[in-house]
């Protein structure tokens, strides 16, 4: 079985809810996720940084932290997917890497990867630098217009949520 094999059966067993199953699987794969993300074809770095996610491998946050900062846009695209499906719950795992997620989102030389810092921020807590940052990028008529709305669109959600917040 691959890594790739791997993390689609660790999908099913997460859909079937079966946690002990995954439990294991993570246990098997482990190495070999860890060995993956290290190596030099980047191809093989960005499945095992999808993989983290599939897997639901809270515990390889640094794993993709240093996917963040992988000379591939391809590699760090795949760990700003993985970050932002872990995220989605958890807000913490964004939270613990969001001056990359500025970075990225604001200078990043690859727009579908700052785009993908951008969604990832919407799973942080609402914070003001960060709303600052996405609404400066919003009204930046130099910046890519997909950009601008996604930018847009994430800093409008975050401004609700610190409203909803202080309710």
């Amino acid at each position: 079985m691959t890594l790739a094999e791997a993390a689609a059966k660790a999908e099913e067993l997460v859909a079937a809810g079966d946690e002990k199953a995954l439990a294991t699987l993570r246990l098997q794969w482990d190495d070999d996720l860890e060995m993956s993300a290290r190596d030099p074809d980047f191809r093989v770095r960005a499945q095992a940084y999808r993989a983290i996610a599939q897997f639901r491998f809270r515990q390889k946050t640094e794993l993709l932290r240093r996917g963040l900062e992988d000379d591939s846009p391809a590699c760090r695209g795949s760990a700003l997917v993985a970050l932002e499906s872990l995220s989605r719950d958890h807000p913490g795992v964004v939270n613990q890497v969001r001056p990359k997620l500025h970075s990225l989102a604001d200078s990043d030389g690859n727009q579908a990867v700052r785009r993908l810092a951008i969604v990832c921020l919407k799973n942080a807590s609402p914070q003001p630098d960060t709303i600052r940052l996405l609404k400066g990028l919003s009204e930046d008529d130099e910046q890519d217009r997909e950009l601008r709305d996604i930018a847009r669109k994430v800093a409008e959600l975050l401004r609700k949520k610190t409203g909803a917040a202080k309710r």
